[in-house]
Formats: C-alpha cells, structure tokens, sequence
C-alpha cells in the first residue's frame, strides 16, 4: 500500500527520499510525490506513474531544502493523477498519508463552507486543509496537529511538515505503521523499516494512536491522549544491500532463486536433528483443543496447507477464514483457543483486525511473521518469524514457502506437544523437511520446460489448477499468482469439485493443470483428470516420476518435480508453480515485480 518516508537532515533532503521512496516500491503505486523546505516555504514536485516519472520531475526541477517528505500513492480516493498524487499541501502545510479518513466528506462540506479551495479528489487533502485553517487560527503546528488528529476518524499513518519550521516533522499513527529512525543530527521516518535500512539501523515504532514531534535533536512521543510517552529503540537486522536485485531481471526471479536458502534457514532454526525446536511459547502446546487461523492471500493458502496437516498430524480442529471475512463475521470462539495469524509484513489491515478479534475473545495469539518489528508481531503472544528476508516482489514467492516451512515445524512440535505422533515419525518428518533445500535447488533446474509449457499457457484466456489434500492450497496458490502477474483468468479447485461445476468450462482452450505428486490421493486426482481429459481439456500435471508414469496417456505436458514425501510435497511442488507464473508473465509482458492495481503491503481495508 502506500509508502511514506520524512527526513529532518543536514544536506539535500529530496536525494534522500527519493532512495527511501523507491525501497518502498514493492508497496505497490501508481503516483508519487516530494515536498520540502526551500527558504521556509513549502515546494512540491508530483508525477503520475513510476518513480522514473518523479526522478526526470526533479531533475528538470530540482528542489531543494534539508526537510521533506515523500510518498507513493496506491490510488484509493481519486484516480491516479498528477493532482491526486501526495504530499497535498496549501501555503502553511504539506501532508503525505497512508490509510483512509473515514469522516473526510463531512470534514471537506464543513472546510470548503469555511473557504478553503479542494484542487484534488482525495480524502487526504482534508487533512491539510484542515490544518490550514487551525494554523490561521494562529495555533503552532504542534497545537494544529493535536487538534486536527482528535477530528479524524478511519486508519492513517500521517507525516507533516511546516512552512516557517524548517527542523519540524510531525507523524502519526492510527491503523497504519509508521517508524522512526535515529541519524547524527538527522532524524527519519517511514513506512517500515525497510525504507530507513541504509540510513539507520536505529529505529522506534509508534505504537496505535501515537503522534510524534522530529527535530535534528530526536524524537517527542505522545500517546492517544496527548501524554508524553517513552518507545524503546530497537536495532534493525535490515541494511540497504539486502534488497538489490543482483544479476536477475527482476526482485520476483531472484527471490525464486532464494527459496533453498530460506527454506534451509528456517529448517536450521526450527529443527535440532529430528526434534522441532520452537522459541519459549506462553501457553501450552498440549492444552490447545482448537486453532482459529486467518489471514489473506497467499498467506492463507499457506494456512489452509497447515489446516490440512494440523488436523491430520496433530488431531487439533482448525478453523479457517480470510480475514476480510472473518472480522465481520466475528464468530464466537471459546477462551483459550489458539489463534494463529499468517502475514509476511505483519501490517495487514485485515489480518491485524483479525488478530485484535481474537485477542478480545480469550485466544492466545501466534503470528507466523517476516517482520518482527511488525504491529503484528508486538502484538502477538509470541511469534514464529520466517526469516525470508525482504521480498520486494509484490506476488509473494519465498515468503509464501518460509511460511509453509514453518508451520510444517509447528505441525511436528504441536504433535509431539500432543502425544498424537511418536517419536519416530516426528523424527522421519522433520528429515523429509530437511531434503526439501537440495531438492528445491533441483526445482530451480526446471527453468527449460517450464519455459516451453509457458508458450502454451501465456495462450490461453482460462486457466484451471486442481489438487487433493496439501496440494489443493498449491493449485489455488498457482492460480493467484498466473492472476496477479500474467493477468490471466485462473482459479484454483479441490480437483474432486470439478464434476460439481467447473468440468463445464473444459474444452480443448483450456489448460486443466494438477498439481498431483504421487501419494496417498494420488489415484482420486488422477480419476479427475481423465475427466477433464475425456472432454478435451489440455492436461498439465506437476508431479514425480512415479506420478507422470501413471498419466502419460492423457498428459499433454508433464514437469518432472523431484520425488518427496507427502508432507513435503506442498513445500516443494509450489516452487515450480511459481516459475510458471513467472515465465507466463514473461511472455505477456507485463510488469512482473509491480502488476497493476496491487500492493505489497494491504494497510488499508
């Protein structure tokens, strides 16, 4: 969603946002903007687009002035135009914002009675006009701000700069993370973490409701009623070289390319030999009766995976929603369940909500996280971290296998927790996990055919994936990402639910691809796809060698996926599924790394 990034400096500070502006481009965007200081008055430049837009803007137009703020626009309110794109300012004040004002019609009625003159669409520039007209009240920008965030109803993250207070940012938090990073007489803000990383590895996070005051000197915090207040600094293990692309042409290729090293990190953390290794929980494994996950997107295929191997390993009954539902569909949930929240960022909306649900119902809450300075993360009981370092790519890659890798681990150890597998099996598992980092390397060797099944696919107009058991939230995890970044149609089926509807769109246009690695379900799937096949489908199957054996008759392309066992195979068979999205979305020409209309990070409902 939206990025923002503030900087109260010694030098030109517009270089500087623009850098921390484009380490926010996995957010997704479609309009950016600067504004800063220049002799005590606020000066703009905004472009409609990429940041290369902005760039040619300054460069043309330079701007100078040691403080500013910068944003990137993830169109919500207004379409993505030059004069929609932030910061919205007026002659006394500049405002950058991510998250929505909820009041903003009522408050812009009651502005514009007042005089004020709206030259955009968005509700964020409610907030600058509303500020304007408190400073000409004759308030200090301090005064205004408190005044104006106590009218503001809905989820923000706000930055604000003064004209006539050259050494003054102003921020704040409702919804929406916002963090501080500490310099030599130089004082950040932003989005996360990852927009500060080359600039500090010091950094404090608002907690919900704070505002804060920066000057070159530090940072003033101030809880939601106005009460001065401490937040702890903390380090960041992120720097600026964690997120350059390398040799790859793009973030999401060079993350595919990382999925043995985090899957083997995270399996290096998590198991000692055969033995699951958790951080200490505050609560007891083997008192959780129920789990009630949630979450959105790929990170809840990941969690109905988990659902599946929960139940089936460790005979706990697991609940699971998308978090946009559940929220609004607040089911009761009995004190002293588990609830257990997937999120790479730890800052979505709605799996945030979910989780504060939850919390207020007696749950004990576990967030399988990449972020732990994350609201999700301070927020949580406890958490397991997925340590995939960060994915700039905005269709999720190595994040999607930590998370699978990790509540695997959590499986075995909720297992053993429980008494419901012995010693032995827990200790096969955990070794079937620990081949997937070698056999995932193997998977990457798959780039040729995958590339010629890519031709075929990057054809089509509708795209059917289908798997049983573990692998059905890999099919639904295919046919997200061929959706998010080759724009083509596909949707993902429990492939026993053809014959109940789907079977209907199948002809000789539509490529039906399994994800069916032999198994225990194995022969039900394949029973499916001779179905498919008797009506023309063109059938792709991603399995093993004993798999494809069995359905060279009716495939009309095969990728051979090393042979894993079952737990595993969810783990491994999403990697090529991934790399077929990819070489699609090649083939289409689209923009891999930043498809249209979506965002890294969903802040906002």
């Amino acid at each position: 969603m939206c990025g923002i990034v503030g900087v109260v400096g010694r030098g030109e500070a517009a270089e500087v946002l623009l850098d921390g502006l484009r380490r926010l481009e996995y957010r997704g965007y479609d309009s950016a903007g600067i504004a800063t200081l220049v002799n005590g008055h606020i000066e703009r430049r905004r472009a409609e687009g990429k940041l290369r837009n902005l760039a040619k803007a300054l460069l043309a137009s330079p701007l100078p002035g040691s403080t500013g703020i910068g944003h990137t626009r993830w169109a919500t309110h207004g379409a993505p135009t030059e004069s929609n794109a932030h910061p919205h300012a007026t002659a006394r004040v500049a405002v950058v914002h991510n998250g929505i004002i909820e009041n903003h019609q009522e408050l812009r009625a009651e502005l514009e009675a007042k005089g004020q003159v709206f030259a955009s669409e968005t509700d964020t520039e409610t907030v600058a006009h509303l500020l304007d007209v408190l400073l000409a009240e004759g308030r200090t920008p301090i005064e205004a701000a408190k005044a104006a965030f106590a009218r503001l109803e809905g989820a923000y993250a706000l930055a604000l700069i003064f004209a006539g207070h050259p050494e003054l940012i102003i921020g704040a938090q409702r919804g929406a993370p916002l963090a501080i990073g500490y310099g030599q007489e130089e004082m950040y803000l932003g989005s996360d973490a990852l927009a500060l990383a080359p600039l500090t590895r010091e950094l404090a996070y608002l907690e919900d409701g704070d505002w804060v005051v920066l000057t070159r000197d530090g940072a003033s915090f101030h809880d939601r009623d106005n009460n001065p207040v401490q937040r702890q600094k903390k380090l960041t293990a992120l720097t600026g070289a964690a997120i350059g692309k390398g040799n790859f042409r793009h973030f999401m290729e060079k993350e595919l390319h990382e999925h043995p090293v985090v899957i083997g990190d995270v399996l290096h953390r998590m198991l000692e030999g055969g033995t699951p290794r958790l951080p200490a929980l505050p609560f007891d494994l083997a008192a959780i009766k129920r789990i009630t996950m949630s979450a959105c997107g790929s990170a809840f295929y990941a969690g109905l995976t988990a659902k599946f191997w929960l139940e089936n390993l460790a005979r706990v009954p697991v609940e699971a929603d998308v978090a946009s539902e559940f929220r609004y569909r607040a089911p009761p949930l009995d004190v002293g369940g588990l609830g257990l929240l997937v999120s790479q960022s730890g800052e979505t909306a709605d799996t945030l909500a979910a989780l504060r649900y939850m919390k207020a119902e007696g749950q004990k809450i576990l967030s399988v996280l990449n972020v732990p300075e994350s609201t999700m993360a301070r927020e949580s009981d406890a958490i397991l971290e997925t340590i995939a370092g960060p994915e700039i790519g905005v269709a999720s890659t190595k994040a999607f296998t930590a998370q699978l890798t990790v509540l695997a681990v959590f499986t075995l150890a909720l297992a053993r927790a429980r008494g419901t597998l012995n010693e032995a099996e827990i200790a096969r598992l955990a070794y079937c996990l620990l081949e997937i980092p070698a056999k995932a390397a193997e998977c990457l060797a798959l780039e040729a055919p995958i590339r010629q099944l890519a031709k075929r696919v990057a054809e089509a107009r509708d795209v059917l994936y289908l798997g049983r058991g573990g692998c059905f939230p890999i099919a639904l995890e295919g046919a997200l990402k061929l959706k998010e970044i080759s724009y083509i149609h596909a949707e993902g089926y429990a492939a026993g639910e053809m014959k109940h509807g789907p079977i209907a769109l199948i002809d000789k246009s539509v490529p039906v691809i399994a994800i069916c690695p032999s198994g225990p379900l194995f022969d039900k799937t394949a029973s499916n796809l001779q179905e498919a096949a008797a009506r023309g489908g063109q059938i792709v199957v991603f399995s093993d060698k004993a798999g494809a054996a069995q359905l060279a008759g009716i495939a009309a392309e095969t990728i051979l996926v090393p042979e894993i066992d079952p737990f595993a195979a969810p783990i491994l068979h999403a990697i090529p599924v991934q790399m077929l999205a990819y070489h699609v979305a090649l083939l289409k020409g689209t923009d891999v790394d930043q498809p249209r209309n979506l965002a890294k990070s969903v802040t906002v409902e």
